[in-house]
This record gives structure tokens, C-alpha cells and sequence, in this order.
């Protein structure tokens, strides 16, 4: 017989499951770093079996409720929590279900139910498990290529005896797996056969990289090709072409003169000014890049950021997000996040149009050729 734990209040739910926690950090289980000279097989593991999954994306700086979130027998946080679920656990994604009452201090009433219950959808990332057949050499006359993540998450082994960035410095700190996750972008510029068999691809931020360098499951890793940069309506005039940023309503449009030709939902800065309004333009595009800051207002540090438009100074870009599924509310520290595969088709439909070596682009003419954001605030 199952034993269940008394109702979760509305106040515990959101001290549980971190919701208000301002930094977006990635934060994986606990475990020992190992020393990759000695070329170990990664561990090797069995994500459910389910068409879509769900993964526990939490994430908590202070380590405070160590990244679990409650399991409820029904979409609503008056009802009895099942248990807590652990850090980058994964789930098989049922569908997508409305609260059962309307909960005014959770910032969507999206529910996930899964076969032990159901989980706000707020933190858990949307992703599949897609292994791929890995190279066992680099392509001919390639110095390397870019790996894009296709399953839950792959875990890393560092090879420099040190951490450098702050986010290898936190996971070294408190003892967690350094991990990358589904639809994060790395660059592979080696590979090698451990003494199990297992090919693994030497991994690492191409820009924005201090200088931290890791090993992992090549299987993990889908290459990048021509087909996923590849400019889309390419024929349309530049100048008609402009990217809506409403932070009224979270939301992201792209349009050729009046004619909308994409829509999503975005999540910018929490805090007024973080997303500067106005009209910008274009200026740097990047495939994948580390992000990272420490000033006053702001603190993070982010490997692998994909699909990278960079549109406004102080660092401000639209780019994909994997450490949150809460897109339509105010969340980051002033960039536009944005599902992986909405920020993916923004970077190949804005100008200028960005080629897979070397995946980056800066633009100095803004007169001509590079896309406008216009961030507009209607209410």
C-alpha cells in the first residue's frame, strides 16, 4: 500500500520547488568528479521510454531545498504530494493538463502529469532521448564540429586538474556532476576510445570558454550540419524585417513588413530596464556560446547557450533556454529566452545569416543588412 505525505500548502509548494529563486543556474545531482586521464567509460543511463520526457530542471543557488520538486496526485498544490522528486530526474510526459483551481501565486496553471503524478510544468524541460551513432574520428579536413545534445543529459568529465569558470567552480563546491543538457550546443574537436569501448567526444564553449575542458559520451551528441543554420526566407528584403519583443505580454513576433511569419512566448528581465526598450539591431550571432556575469544587479554563468542573437548592449541576446519551462513570464536577467527550437528558427530567419564554421558572426554596418528588435512594452 502506497503511503502518501499531508497536503503541500500553497507557501510550501513554492519554498519546495524554488519558485522565486532570481539566479537561472544549472544544477545536476551530487557526485564525485572523476579524473578523465584514466578513460573511464561516462556512466551510461536509462532515461524512460516515452515519445516526449519531461526533465526536473530546477534551479536553486542557494542549494537551500537541493533541487526537488513535489509530485502531486492531482494539478493543484492544495492536493496530497506523492514525494519529491530529485534533481534532473526524468519523467515520461503524458500531456500537458490545466490546474484544477486557479492558483494566483504560481505563475502559470500548466500542469505535466506523469505516470506517478503530476509535476508543474514550470520545471521540467521538455526533451527526448535520441542517442545518435558517434564518430569515431573528426570528419576529413574538419578541425572539429558542433554537438548539439539530443537526449535528458549527458554528464562530463573535466579534463584540466582545476575548474576555471564560475559554474565548474559552484559544481566542484558542492560536489555536483557537471552536466549538459538536451539542446545545449558544445564544440568537439577530439575524440577517443575509452578501454570499455565507449567513443567520446572532447568538449567545450568554442567562445566565451576561460579555459575548462571535459570528455563525454559521443552517443550524446547530434553534429550539427549545414540544413540546421541554413537561412530561412532568405529572399525577403532585410530591411522588412523585424523581431517584436512585448514584455507586456511575454511575447516574441517575427514579421516581414505587416505579415506575422512566427510567434512564441518569451521570458525577459525580472526587473524593469533589465530588457531595454527600444529599437536595436542585430549585432553578433553565435551557434553556442558561455554566458556569464557578476555584477550588482545580475549573477550567472551558462556553458553551451544556443542559437545566440545578440541585440542590445550589456550583453543582451535572444537565446534558448533549458534551465527553466516557465516561457511567458519574467525570468531572466534581461535576455530573451527562448525554447531551443524557437530561438533556433529566430537565429536562422534574422539577418545577418551565420555559417556553421566558424557559427559566429558580428556586425558593424547597421544601417543595412541586420535585423531590428523592437522591445515594447504596451500596457
Amino acid at each position: 500500500m502506497t503511503s502518501f505525505k499531508r497536503p503541500v500548502s500553497r507557501r510550501d509548494f513554492l519554498k519546495l520547488a524554488g519558485l522565486g529563486v532570481s539566479a537561472i543556474v544549472l544544477r545536476p545531482v551530487a557526485y564525485r568528479l572523476g579524473m578523465p586521464q584514466t578513460g573511464r567509460a561516462m556512466l551510461q543511463v536509462d532515461f524512460p521510454q516515452a515519445d516526449l520526457l519531461g526533465r526536473n530542471c530546477t534551479a536553486d543557488t542557494s542549494m537551500q531545498w537541493g533541487g526537488t520538486i513535489p509530485i502531486m496526485t492531482h494539478p493543484d498544490v492544495g492536493s496530497t504530494k506523492v514525494r519529491d522528486a530529485h534533481r534532473d530526474e526524468v519523467f515520461p510526459w503524458l500531456k500537458e493538463v490545466s490546474a484544477e483551481k486557479i492558483d494566483v501565486n504560481l505563475p502559470n496553471q500548466r500542469w505535466v502529469e506523469t505516470p506517478e503524478g503530476y509535476i508543474h510544468s514550470l520545471y521540467l524541460q521538455p526533451c527526448h532521448n535520441l542517442p545518435n551513432t558517434p564518430l569515431s574520428a573528426l570528419p576529413q579536413g574538419q578541425a572539429g564540429f558542433w554537438g548539439e545534445v539530443s537526449v535528458p543529459y549527458v554528464d562530463l568529465l573535466m579534463e584540466n586538474p582545476t575548474p576555471v569558470s564560475g559554474w565548474m567552480r559552484d559544481h566542484m563546491a558542492y560536489g555536483l556532476q557537471a552536466r549538459l543538457y538536451y539542446s545545449q550546443v558544445m564544440w568537439v574537436d577530439q575524440t577517443r576510445t575509452s578501454d570499455t569501448g565507449t567513443i567520446q567526444y572532447h568538449v567545450f564553449d568554442r567562445y566565451g570558454n576561460p579555459g575548462d575542458f571535459f570528455w563525454a559520451e559521443g552517443a550524446a551528441f547530434r553534429p550539427l550540419t549545414e540544413e540546421d543554420v541554413s537561412p530561412i526566407n532568405p529572399d525577403v528584403d532585410p530591411a522588412s524585417k523585424k523581431i517584436i519583443v512585448n514584455l507586456s505580454y511575454q511575447t516574441l513576433t517575427c514579421k516581414e513588413g505587416d505579415q506575422e511569419v512566427y510567434f512564441c512566448r518569451v521570458s525577459t528581465g525580472m526587473l524593469e530596464g533589465m530588457t531595454p526598450l527600444g529599437e536595436h539591431p542585430v549585432y553578433w550571432k553565435l551557434i553556442s556560446i558561455r554566458m556569464a556575469a557578476n555584477t550588482v544587479a545580475s549573477s550567472y554563468d551558462l556553458p553551451g547557450i544556443p542559437w545566440t542573437t545578440f541585440f542590445a548592449q550589456g550583453g543582451v541576446a535572444i537565446h534558448g533556454a533549458t534551465s527553466h519551462n516557465d516561457f511567458g513570464t519574467v525570468r531572466s536577467h534581461g535576455c530573451v529566452n527562448c525554447k531551443p527550437e524557437d530561438a533556433k528558427w529566430i537565429f536562422r530567419w534574422s539577418q545577418p545569416t551565420v555559417l556553421i564554421e566558424p557559427g559566429d558572426l558580428e556586425w558593424h554596418d547597421w544601417s543595412s543588412g541586420s535585423t531590428h528588435v523592437i522591445v515594447e512594452d504596451t500596457l
